[in-house]
């Protein structure tokens, strides 16, 4: 019997790695441009993986019949597979072309509906279509800076020897005791008849469900975050992180608040406040630093069209300490500039016991120092349950840090937690939680308790502060808010 033999398919090349080839290579992406001339034909291809794709030249002569029906159909959107030699350019936009031989079209786009047309859109048009807008160059660029810096921070962690936990996302506890959380539930809300009512021990009912009756027996919500669930890890394992989704039920209308968004939370045993923030420090120097050297071409792009000064002030984050300031020195250093023209601020009071607003905590970010600042021992009545109470002052402060970098304000925020059984408990009384919902996280202060510390990272508010992006909405795939 005849052997038929199989032509090997040219091998498939990203434009971002694209350099000049003795072998025909395969390109597959979609249509940005289509310019023909008398005789040949210029299309710009992009495949997600560059902000500049690679420019295909097209000479009639050097093409097949189909491949001439093709160019004819091309438009702006549609899919296409391209074969041919990589080349050095012969002009000066890019520094290696597409010589093709042979081009098809994967899947049609009619422009007349393709709602992507050359020209630039705004951001907030594009998160009308969510699902269309990675195909433009400002959220591919975000998309690929992002993925980017998650990966760097899986590395940095990894490298430190971390490691990785899944906390779970449907949980009983409120983090941050802000009551402000998504309810999950089985129970059948749109027939409010059938609810299950509370009742109290003689059987009269009380306002309110029985989520007793509920799939898990009580109450529950999704998370807020996964601090708590890595602690009992970190008292087992010593130094892990999460990383994943986190939820929160605040309708805050801002260009910084999601309903859905991502939060890294090292937490490590044996360490103080110190030890959080000099790993905060180093992971963020860390990730920026590759996101300079990987997202060259993407940043680049910021700097023209977003923010001109991004690029100078992320390699200043990487190269500068970060500032070091207690809670009472800024409070001491907003007041005196305050003091000088109060009409220019919109929250001019300030005194100990202020939770810093965003424009604090930018002017001491921007202008005071012009660098990174850890802000740390924060009031007791400012800051959530489990934070450590601090010695030296009678409690009236806890060992609290948020980082404010320039451009964005908060973007860190962490504590050394309370590892003292009784002094936990009875803060726990004050904010009047239930015990009974903790007795998981008591148990870690009654067996083996270790002083412990660690932080959140907004993931999303580092995207914005990386990409120079003004809205935390464009920070994300498919933003909740």
């Amino acid at each position: 019997t005849e052997v038929k033999t199989i032509t090997p398919s040219p091998r498939r090349v990203k434009t971002v790695d694209a350099e000049v080839s003795e072998d025909p290579v395969s390109i597959k992406g979609w249509v940005r441009t289509v310019r023909k001339q008398k005789t040949l034909a210029f299309v710009e291809v992009n495949d997600g993986s560059s902000m500049s794709g690679i420019q295909c030249v097209l000479p009639f002569d050097a093409i097949d019949e189909a491949t001439l029906g093709e160019i004819e159909n091309l438009t702006t959107g549609c899919s296409v597979h391209a074969i041919g030699n990589i080349v050095k350019s012969q002009g000066g936009k890019q520094s290696v072309e597409l010589s093709a031989t042979s081009l098809r079209i994967v899947g049609s786009c009619p422009g007349e509906t393709f709602p992507l047309a050359k020209k630039r859109h705004s951001l907030e048009y594009l998160r009308t279509i969510a699902h269309l807008r990675p195909r433009t160059n400002t959220i591919a660029a975000v998309a690929r800076v992002r993925s980017t810096l998650a990966g760097s921070i899986h590395a940095f962690f990894q490298d430190e020897g971390f490691n990785y936990v899944q906390t779970p996302l449907i949980t009983a506890s409120d983090c941050e005791g802000a009551g402000e959380m998504f309810r999950v539930t089985t129970l059948d809300t749109d027939n409010v008849e059938s609810l299950p009512r509370a009742k109290d021990d003689d059987g009269n009912e009380l306002p309110g469900v029985d989520y007793g009756e509920d799939f898990f027996g009580k109450a529950a919500f999704l998370t807020v975050s996964g601090q708590l669930g890595g602690e009992t890890h970190a008292c087992a394992l010593g130094d892990v992180y999460t990383f994943g989704p986190t939820f929160r039920a605040e309708n805050s209308q801002t260009t910084r608040h999601l309903a859905e968004f991502w939060m890294v939370e090292p937490e490590m045993a044996f360490a103080d406040l110190t030890s959080a923030m000099d790993n905060a420090e180093a992971m963020l120097k860390s990730v920026v630093g590759v996101a300079l050297d990987k997202c060259d071409e993407d940043l680049t792009f910021f700097a023209k069209f977003f923010d001109k000064g991004l690029k100078d002030r992320l390699q200043k984050l990487v190269s500068k300490p970060f500032v070091r300031l207690p809670y009472r020195d800024a409070i001491k250093y907003l007041q005196e500039e305050i003091a000088k023209d109060p009409s220019k601020w919109q929250f001019p009071d300030v005194e100990f016991g202020t939770d810093l607003a965003t424009e604090h905590e930018r002017w001491l970010a921007e202008k005071k120092f012009e660098s990174a600042v850890f802000v740390y021992n924060y009031p007791k009545k400012i800051k959530a349950f489990y934070m450590r109470d601090n010695d030296e002052d009678g409690g009236e402060t806890v060992n609290a840090m948020d980082l404010l970098v320039p451009g964005v304000g908060e973007l860190v925020g962490g504590s050394q937690r309370e590892e003292r059984m009784d002094v936990l408990v009875d803060k726990m009384r004050e904010l009047d939680l239930d015990e009974d919902d903790y007795w998981w996280y008591l148990d870690l202060r009654r067996f083996g308790s270790v002083p412990h510390s660690g932080y959140g990272l907004g993931f999303e508010r580092l995207v914005t502060y990386v990409c120079g992006i003004e809205n935390i909405r464009d920070a994300i795939a498919f933003p909740r808010y």
